[in-house]
């Protein structure tokens, strides 16, 4: 039986410190690719700065790499956008997936929060809806502000102390990656359907990875799995949320 949370109990003090608990396993994960942002920043020959700056303002890892690896190529700057956007396409789901329980936010707080709304901070807000909690701004802020802190922060050091490393390429430490990530997926292999949508995204992906190229492999195997998830859900199938066919009410 899942332990339903009593969020309309709590303080907002309370939900905040609630949130911040769940940030330190974000900030372990992603501390590392952080600094190795940081790193690769100044090694393509961006400043201290404007590194931190880029983490403070894009605040996505996986995007932030990108720029890193297209800014020093001659090609056109809307080129280098539209990359960047491809591998944030995700993000745009997971703001439909996750708006329609922020009615309750003002229009401010949605756009404060779809700022911090990247890979862990929606997997969080999911879990929480799955244990009967709901997404207040306190909470959610609680677990967003620790995290992009540390988030800037990591990146700082690792712009400072990454010259330090030869290579860091020759160390893994770009594998972290596809670790973290794989680890947010699996923390979704409960829910009903998950293996064929993961199998699916994983399959487009490849495909797309070979044939049209990255980054765009990474929005086309997360559509394919949207659609795939979309076609077989319980309203498609006139089935309501226990999976019981829907009968038209003759009386």
């Amino acid at each position: 039986m899942t332990h339903r949370l009593d969020d309309d109990s709590m303080s907002a003090k309370a939900l905040f410190f609630a949130g911040a608990k769940r940030c330190i396993p974000v900030c372990i994960a992603a501390g590392p690719f952080g600094a190795l942002f940081g790193a690769l920043a100044v090694e393509s020959g961006m400043s201290i700065f404007e590194a931190v700056l880029m983490s403070a303002t894009i605040f996505a890892g996986a995007s932030q790499m990108v720029g890193v690896d297209l800014f020093g190529q001659t090609i056109p700057a809307w080129v280098i956008v539209l990359s960047i956007f491809a591998v944030n396409f995700r993000h745009v789901l997971y703001s439909a997936s996750i708006g329609r329980h922020l009615r309750h936010w003002t229009r401010l707080q949605r756009i404060i929060g779809f700022h911090f709304l990247i890979d862990p901070q929606y997997a969080e807000a999911e879990g929480r809806l799955e244990r009967g909690g709901k997404i207040d701004f306190a909470w959610y802020m609680g677990l967003a502000i620790p995290v992009w802190l540390f988030w800037v922060f990591i990146t700082w050091i690792g712009a400072i102390f990454g010259n330090l490393l030869e290579d860091s390429y020759t160390y893994g430490i770009d594998f972290l990656l596809p670790i973290y990530f794989l680890g947010l997926v699996m923390g979704f292999r409960k829910r009903s359907f998950w293996l064929p949508v993961v199998g699916i995204s994983a399959i487009a992906a490849v495909i797309a990875y070979e044939t049209v190229g990255s980054p765009w492999h990474v929005s086309i195997g997360a559509t394919a799995g949207v659609l795939l998830a979309a076609f077989f859900s319980p309203q498609a199938k006139g089935e309501n949320s226990d999976g019981i066919e829907l009968k038209e009410d003759l009386s």
